[in-house]
């Protein structure tokens, strides 16, 4: 540091530490301190809570769903899907690729019911693209492996074999009541045509397995079962309706998407993770501005308690500064010294509000605390602290701060010694 700062540095730090004759100078700026370190401290809090926010989500949803999906454009299906599959499974940037089918369906276990997605699955191909099948915290997904020793043969399913194998969220297993080893009806609103009408088809199911991913969309309304067992409850003897893909690059997964759609030709389109939750990250990325915004007022509020503070220390020292003046000290360097000040106050309090709001990010993870997952769509509340966050945070609560301190250090350097001596 050069001399001549060395002088104002520490002419401003001896005015931080001295005793004042107004007590309330110290006390303000205290809370000055105070201030700026709270407002950062729940900066930090809040962006490490949005951005643990997006975080979950994102992983959630792409741990427990496809990047990319294909499917008929006219929705009835993909018939003779099988070398489809194996075409499309190899395309750049695909790294797995796995058959399904989604109906919904009603899920009854008297006398309560509820309503359920019914996704058929060939479970091996099945994990490659979602890892929900390995999130079961209760029985196991084994009965879904198909019955005929190949495994392509999906549609041989033994009738006397007892009721086909389902594997449930635990918030539907809550709903219905239900554990493992439970016998479930399920309903489908795909029926057999009759001259009295449509009659919807239904089936009794076991229950072999519950999940628990923490994302509630899935745990309260989500159900696997065989894709040869859904087949035979819709009455499709071969027939899937989705193929779902996972890729290499999540950010390019819409030109992936289309990239599979013209290979897969006319009649199918695709669908993405991106499309699908354009509107939930884009509202998450407003949260966070308006977060910041809001929760910035706080460091607003901190800086005028700085300029108060620095404007009532100039009207304390007012003799000093002109004997300091009287002495040769430039009207700049008297400036110099009251924005060091400032500029003191500001690092004490963002220091410290770092300190604060990391450690109580890194308590808020350990501890866990719960959310009510039917509100928040995840059990808990997430933390994700961000160096980043803390350098803007930093900067803007120490430029907010310097601002702050425009007003007293000018007018501190306009003092005239000998007004301010002539009646002392």
């Amino acid at each position: 540091m050069p001399l001549p700062m060395r002088f104002e540095f520490f002419i401003a730090a001896r005015y931080l530490r001295a005793k004042r004759r107004q007590a309330v100078v110290g006390l303000v700026t205290l809370i000055s301190v105070a201030g700026v370190a709270a407002g950062v401290a729940a900066l930090i809090v809040a962006l490490a809570i949005t951005s643990g926010m997006r975080r979950d989500l994102q992983d959630r949803l792409l741990s427990s769903t496809a990047h990319v999906m294909l499917m008929r454009v006219q929705n009835d299906g993909i018939r003779n899907w099988r070398p489809l599959l194996e075409r499309v499974r190899h395309l750049p940037h695909v790294t797995a690729a796995a058959p399904g089918m989604y109906e919904q369906v009603m899920v009854s276990h008297p006398p309560r019911a509820g309503f359920a997605m019914l996704k058929a699955i060939l479970p091996d191909q099945e994990r490659t693209v979602s890892d929900l099948l390995g999130k079961i915290t209760v029985g196991s997904a084994k009965d879904l492996e198909p019955v005929s020793s190949d495994a392509r043969d999906t549609a041989a399913v033994s009738s006397n074999a007892g009721p086909p194998p389902l594997v449930i969220g635990d918030e539907l297993a809550q709903t219905l009541g239900v554990s493992v080893g439970d016998a479930v009806m399920v309903t489908s609103p795909q029926g057999e045509l009759t001259p009295l009408g449509v009659i919807p088809s239904f089936r009794p199911f076991r229950v072999v397995g519950i999940f628990h991913s923490g994302f509630y969309q899935y745990d309260s309304g989500l159900a696997f079962l065989r894709l040869s067992d859904a087949q035979r409850l819709f009455s499709e003897p071969d027939l899937i309706t989705v193929i779902s893909f996972k890729v290499d690059d999540l950010d390019q997964a819409p030109a992936i998407a289309k990239e599979i759609e013209q290979a897969a030709g006319p009649g199918f389109q695709t669908d993405n993770w991106v499309a699908q939750n354009r509107e939930l990250f884009r509202a998450l990325a407003l949260e966070k501005i308006v977060t910041f915004i809001i929760i910035g007022l706080i460091v607003l509020v901190a800086a005028l308690n700085i300029l108060i503070a620095l404007t009532m220390m100039v009207m304390e020292k007012t003799r000093d500064i002109a004997v300091l003046m009287s002495f040769g000290v430039f009207p700049e360097q008297v400036r110099r010294i009251f924005l060091m000040q400032g500029l003191l106050i500001s690092l004490l309090g963002t220091a410290a509000g770092l300190v604060l709001g990391y450690v109580g990010c890194w308590a808020g993870a350990h501890y866990r605390i719960p959310l009510p997952s039917d509100v928040y769509s995840i059990d808990t509340l997430p933390f994700a602290p961000a160096w980043r966050d803390g350098v803007m945070v930093a900067f803007v609560s120490i430029g907010v701060s310097l601002l702050a301190t425009i007003y007293p250090s000018s007018s501190a350097a306009a003092i005239l010694p000998a007004e301010a001596l002539r009646y002392e």
